[in-house]
């Protein structure tokens, strides 16, 4: 591709943007098509100031202390954000609607060894948080039964004949975690056997459950400003609430020790990261410190799908959402939905190896069932983004309702819009997941579909949501969404990169690497300082790996000098890929994250390219 047309201005470029800041490096069009933008301030004088007060002030580097200016955070509160604790930034439980209520019959029926059913949802979110309540109610000492309902044959929340049979079975009390809040007729059916609490955070679609409790910070009364954490995280506000009840009333004692609630916060960090919350203020945390515990390995079960997945120390949001999450979602998309909650209970270290080892070969199934489908999938999205619409709907007859969702985000990620995938199931019905770009409520949007009767069932957050509808109702419901998320269709056909600095290929080395990881956890809210390589030359490159899928490089600066290495993974796929390797390529920009990685105990710097742009 020649030069010319890589840095062209695209189409579908904000012009008011480009006209009041330049693009870094001057890149308006990258190799995939990309412009690249400072993150906002970053060209700010104030920002310089802040940087540097926050360099001394810390001792870090002025360019990491921009970083932190960039992100909003004072120096005052620098502390806070390099080390978050519990203890600076854990609110009161009771702020949360309903909580007090939830937690005074949850120290009830550990009081009096009650029976308690729990019914979690089909992801990672769902089994954390049954397994946190879970191991909680049973080291209290009472009985508890789970259900976690079958994607395909029970679908999403609570179903009568489950939480029934847990009621019939002794059960006097039910709690849903990560689910309920939409399950208006069915919780108030069963409630007339015994008390129900719902501890939820999806978005609420109408009137609540008329159930015991229902702690959930979306609710429109709910006052704690708790609107972004997961359900995890509020099964363990709620765990944290249940226990100074009992403290209060002398409960723990000699024989009645206090539990280690601290113990679950590698659940409540994993689930946080995996169903995409703000890593900021409580989040960031709960992911910082939920990590410090995954670390120590002491939960059997999460070792050995740790083990299983190849995760190396040290462990981050990544090897959450990328290692850890895929696997145990798995189970729920295509096999046993109960298979991840059964790993992260399990305490004996062989059946453990075994349930790891089993969700690992099903991840593998799972990710041929999604290359099965994407090809079609890009196809169509490809003729609907050429025909002008601002969200893209797709559905095929042979497509596995258990991976819709993974290839509703490959195609959000291909298109920049918001893309709903579904099932044709064979009674006539669709069944699906969406996923969409920031700025676009596709939740909100799910929800008024339904409510307009274009959806027999919706809803779920901003930025993911799961419907289902009859087929031919296809149509109409993607006129409703062109409409609702109009201003989708003026978005770039691909993402801006948002850059944080600008850094010789001299610069990049270990300490700087070292130094900016002190940013993390990354993730949702708190981006991975992305960072750009100025004219750089490929010194050597080589694809490794089984398949030839990862492309491994030395870069440098054109002076020469110190050389750094650098990686691209999905190399096969990749535009980037048959530019970095082209021998006679001009000169290079390159945009990507700087980290320290340790091997044999070894650290160096590695750069891990997001983009490329040929230079001017």
């Amino acid at each position: 591709m020649p030069a010319a047309d890589l840095l062209s201005p695209h189409p579908a470029a904000r012009t008011a943007h480009e006209a009041a800041e330049p693009a870094v490096l001057g890149v308006t069009r990258s190799v995939t098509g990309r412009r690249w933008n400072w993150r906002e301030g970053g060209q700010a004088s104030h920002t310089d100031r802040m940087g540097m007060a926050i360099a001394q002030q810390t001792g870090l580097p002025e360019i990491v202390g921009r970083m932190l200016a960039l992100r909003g955070v004072a120096p005052e509160d620098v502390a806070t954000y390099l080390t978050p604790t519990l203890r600076a930034l854990m609110p009161d439980p009771s702020t949360c609607a309903d909580m007090d209520m939830a937690a005074a019959r949850l120290a009830t029926a550990i009081r009096n060894g009650e029976t308690v059913g729990l019914f979690g949802d089909y992801d990672v979110d769902g089994a954390c948080s049954t397994a946190l309540m879970t191991d909680f109610l049973r080291r209290m000492g009472c009985t508890v039964l789970t259900h976690i309902p079958d994607r395909m044959t029970e679908g999403y929340g609570p179903n009568t004949p489950a939480i029934t049979a847990m009621m019939d079975r002794g059960a006097s009390l039910i709690v849903c975690l990560d689910c309920g809040t939409a399950a208006v007729e069915v919780l108030e059916s069963v409630s007339q056997r015994g008390d129900v609490i719902i501890l939820d955070h999806h978005q609420v679609q109408g009137a609540l459950p008329k159930v015991l409790a229902t702690v959930n910070p979306n609710r429109p009364d709910c006052s704690s400003g708790l609107r972004h954490i997961c359900a995890a995280a509020v099964t363990f506000l709620t765990v944290v609430a249940t226990a100074r009840i009992l403290r209060r009333d002398g409960w723990f004692n000699g024989s009645r020790p206090e539990p280690q609630l601290m113990d679950g916060l590698d659940l409540v960090a994993l689930a946080t990261v995996c169903d995409v919350m703000p890593l900021g203020g409580l989040n960031r945390a709960f992911v910082a410190q939920g990590l410090k515990i995954m670390a120590r390995r002491q939960r059997t079960g999460l070792s050995a799908l740790l083990e299983a997945a190849g995760a190396r120390d040290p462990l981050s949001a990544f090897t959450c959402g990328f290692a850890v999450g895929p696997r145990i979602n798995a189970g729920g998309r295509i096999a046993d939905s109960g298979l991840g909650l059964r790993l992260l209970l399990c305490d004996d270290a062989a059946e453990a190896r075994t349930l790891a080892e089993r969700l690992n070969t099903v991840n593998h199934n799972r990710q041929s069932v999604e290359a099965g489908i994407l090809d079609r999938a890009m196809e169509l999205a490809a003729q609907q983004r050429a025909q002008g619409h601002a969200v893209l709907v797709l559905s095929g007859r042979d497509w596995h309702p258990g991976v819709v969702g993974i290839v509703a985000g490959r195609i959000k990620e291909k298109f920049n819009r918001p893309v709903l995938v579904g099932a044709e199931l064979e009674d006539g019905s669709v069944k699906g997941s969406a996923r969409s770009v920031p700025g676009q409520d596709l939740g909100g949007a799910i929800i008024a579909a339904r409510q307009a009767g274009l959806l027999t069932s919706g809803g779920g957050h901003a930025m993911a949501a799961g419907f289902g509808l009859s087929a031919d109702g296809i149509p109409a419901l993607h006129a409703f969404l062109d409409h609702h998320l109009a201003t989708a269709a003026d978005l770039p056909d691909a993402v801006d990169l948002t850059i944080d600095a600008v850094v010789n290929v001299a610069a990049a080395d270990v300490e700087l690497a070292t130094n900016m990881d002190r940013l993390a956890p990354f993730g949702a809210g708190n981006d991975e300082p992305l960072i750009a390589l100025p004219r750089v030359r490929v010194a050597y490159a080589e694809r490794i790996g089984r398949e030839g899928n990862t492309l491994r490089l030395t870069v440098q600066g054109e002076g020469r000098g110190p050389r750094l290495k650098a990686l691209v993974f999905r190399a096969s796929e990749s535009p980037l890929a048959p530019v970095l390797e082209d021998r006679d390529a001009p000169p290079l920009h390159l945009a990507g994250w700087l980290r320290a990685e340790s091997w044999n105990g070894r650290t160096s710097a590695t750069f891990f390219i997001r983009d490329v742009a040929i230079a001017q």
